[in-house]
């Protein structure tokens, strides 16, 4: 059984090598031509063409510029178009000593060259020698009457065969057929008729020496990567095929042979086309860059959204080259949204905006956005992006315009875990499954571009090729499939490849999982679901170095100032808390405490009052437990408090706080804002010793011990409003 695609391109020749003689007399290389049908050049075709090209075969295309009538052989038989062709060509032959490979080319990869099929042709005692196939197509009834095989396959398939040329002008003599006639059932119908067979001298390739179709053999073949060069080797058989073919429902399957074969990419020189046929910018002025516009989708609350704009904003790309479509169907984002477009929309070519008041769903939005490129003559590229992806690579559209794919992904995954936005395999069912390869990609250890079944929440596409194989409308429409996965079935059902790169590192996707919204700040609640992108926001730049370079201050004795939050952070927890806005009222009597009674009472909110109680203790031992033991030799802390808190001090509520012990191991005091800027005065002072730290650093923390020896007091705040986070750690 076979089933091709369709084919294009003008004839094309690639020069052979001379053949070396050997003992047996072998046909020369020059003496065989490739002959395939293409009426349409696909990306299927062009792969097909480089593994030619890479063995110097000569290849003949027929059909350039005919419609294609020889039917869909996914769902029917058909390909009698081929053979009329066919017939044509060889008519006008007259070398007799002429070897003919007719081969299908879509779904065909060649891993070896002429030599070895030559001599493998040879081998075989035959005249013309088909490839065969474990099932029989497309009439069962035909079955009995197929000669019977000691081993190996018995059916035959006529997507691929090789003869001499009065041979296989012996074989297509009779045909008349229409051009959506079966080509497999009048191949099988000569081959089954033991006149004929024996008259053009006719043979199966049963152990898959010269032909491997994948129908029906999915379990048979496997990689063999050896000396810089990729095979597949048929298990069953032991035998090195020279074609490989993904006839009927493999497509995936060639497609994940073909990121190999013949030596797409090897362990031995990693990607070996990567940087082919590239569309370099370097050289172009900002005017002449292709014009892109940018869909962003947003289709549920999400953190970190104004970031995902401040990102948008750094891209390394003209920006009255860009325009924007954005869909918003989340009230909660309108603002962020309004923000942005309010601050920086001029910048850009063109805004369209489509909000959560028009009430469109998310298909249509999707369906819209690539038709306002498809639209737009003057729109090259599509890039669509979902508001959960973190581009942390600036030059991420310039890379991806660059490779000059028809669809490329760059490839982000999920901190932490194995999930990424492509899928390496298909279930059968057509939902996610695992290829051999994945984690290896994933993980970047197999770096290069892999054509791929599945891509998702960020990808580039050429406008041609929404203006010309993908013109339908409606590419994320399915009864049965979400937006995504009708989009990619529509685009493989087109013949089109969707290629992830992991050739640079481009950044991450974020958890949308139990993102609450009912915060002023949400995303300060992020640091379980998206650690690493809580850190970005939150964390001082400067933290990292603290130990590297010796960052950490001693004002005062056992008294550590070191940077903890960035000014963004700062910000958002003091307006957290304003928002909130249940301050104490600095009494003694305080039920929020076990006893209810506060010694030393300031104007203050718990943590556990908003519900961060959880996340600040995350915080306290993951950035402040190491410094701590690193300053505090032999002491190890689980980071656990009874009380941690915002204090507002102002000068008509609470100025000062008296001289007090902690009811901690140490305490940690984080200035909220800045001395000079929001308020005058404030600091603290630790009697013991005589010392004060009277101007705190915004975003910079005290650590000192709490009990005994560092009693202290805070200084008079004289304007202005000052808050601090203060916790007490091990009480």
């Amino acid at each position: 059984m076979r089933a091709l695609s369709l084919l294009l391109f003008s004839g094309i020749y690639f020069v052979l090598l001379p053949l070396t003689s050997s003992k047996e007399q072998q046909t020369p290389e020059d003496n065989l031509l490739v002959l395939t049908v293409a009426t349409k050049e696909t990306d299927g075709f062009r792969r097909f063409l480089r593994s030619a090209k890479n063995f110097n075969y000569t290849v003949k295309v027929l059909g350039r510029g005919e419609e294609w009538r020889g039917g869909d052989y996914m769902s029917a038989p058909g390909g009698g178009q081929k053979v009329r062709l066919l017939k044509a060509a060889l008519e006008e032959m007259k070398d007799e000593k002429k070897v003919i490979l007719f081969i299908d080319s879509y779904d065909v990869v060649f891993a070896s060259g002429p030599k070895e099929l030559l001599k493998k042709f040879q081998q075989a005692r035959h005249k013309v020698v088909f490839s065969s196939e474990t099932l029989i197509w497309p009439d069962r009834h035909l079955e009995d009457k197929h000669p019977h095989v000691r081993e190996g396959n018995r059916f035959l398939g006529s997507g691929g065969f090789i003869g001499y040329l009065p041979n296989l002008k012996e074989m297509v003599a009779d045909w008349t057929g229409e051009d959506n006639e079966s080509e497999q059932l009048f191949f099988t119908k000569i081959y089954i008729n033991p006149e004929k067979r024996k008259s053009i001298n006719i043979t199966l390739d049963n152990k898959c020496r010269l032909f491997q179709n994948l129908h029906g053999a999915l379990d048979e073949v496997v990689l063999k990567f050896e000396d810089g060069q990729v095979r597949a080797r048929n298990v069953l058989y032991d035998t090195l095929p020279v074609i490989i073919h993904g006839n009927g429902p493999t497509k995936l399957q060639i497609n994940y042979l073909g990121n190999y074969i013949p030596k797409v990419w090897t362990f031995e020189t990693g990607c070996t086309v990567c940087h082919e046929d590239l569309r370099p910018l370097t050289e172009l002025k900002e005017s002449e860059y292709p014009l892109v516009v940018i869909g962003i989708f947003i289709q549920q609350p999400t953190p970190f959204v104004t970031v995902f704009f401040e990102r948008l904003l750094k891209l390394h790309y003209p920006k009255n080259r860009l325009k924007l479509f954005i869909y918003n169907q989340e009230l909660h984002h309108q603002q962020q949204v309004s923000s942005f477009l309010e601050g920086h929309g001029t910048l850009y070519q063109d805004v369209k905006l489509i909000g959560p008041e028009e009430d469109m769903d998310s298909i249509t939005s999707r369906n819209l956005g690539f038709d306002m490129c498809r639209q737009d003559k003057d729109c090259d590229y599509f890039f669509s992006v979902d508001i959960e992806v973190v581009l942390k690579n600036e030059d991420t559209l310039k890379i991806a315009i660059e490779q000059n794919l028809p669809i490329v992904v760059p490839m982000i995954t999920r901190v932490g875990r194995l999930w990424s936005n492509f899928w390496g395999a298909l279930s059968a069912d057509g939902y996610y499954a695992r290829s051999e390869d994945y984690v290896d990609i994933v993980q970047g250890r197999r770096v290069g571009v892999w054509n791929v079944p599945y891509v998702s929440n960020v990808y580039l596409v050429k406008a041609s090729l929404l203006r010309s194989e993908l013109s339908d409308f409606q590419l994320f429409n399915s009864e049965t499939l979400d937006l995504d996965m009708a989009f990619c079935h529509n685009v493989r059902n087109k013949g089109v490849f969707m290629y992830v790169t992991n050739m640079a590192t481009f950044g991450r996707i974020l958890s949308t999982e139990n993102y609450q919204t009912q915060h002023l700040h949400n995303d300060l609640w992020q640091i379980f679901q998206n650690p690493v992108d809580w850190e970005e926001r939150y964390i001082h730049e400067n933290y990292s170095r603290i130990m590297r370079d010796k960052l950490i201050e001693t004002p005062c004795p056992d008294v550590y100032w070191f940077p903890i939050f960035t000014d963004i952070a700062c910000n958002h927890l003091v307006e957290e808390m304003e928002h909130f806005g249940r301050w104490s009222g600095g009494a003694n009597a305080d039920t929020r405490i076990q006893g209810g009674y506060e010694n030393v009472p300031t104007i203050d909110i718990h943590m556990n009052q908003v519900g961060y109680d959880k996340e600040w203790q995350k915080l306290l031992l993951d950035y402040i437990a190491p410094i701590t033991e690193k300053m505090y030799p032999g002491y190890y802390t689980k980071a656990l408090f009874d009380l941690a808190f915002v204090v507002r001090y102002k000068p008509d509520e609470q100025p000062f706080l008296r001289p007090h012990h902690d009811a901690s191991t140490f305490t940690i005091n984080i200035a909220l804002n800045q001395v000079g800027l929001d308020f005058q005065g404030g600091g603290c002072r630790f009697l013991r010793y005589n010392c004060s730290v009277d101007a705190p650093r915004k975003g910079w923390a005290l650590m000192h011990p709490g009990r005994l020896t560092h009693y202290h007091e805070g200084l008079p705040t004289t304007d202005g409003v000052r808050y601090i986070a203060v916790s007490f750690v091990d009480p």
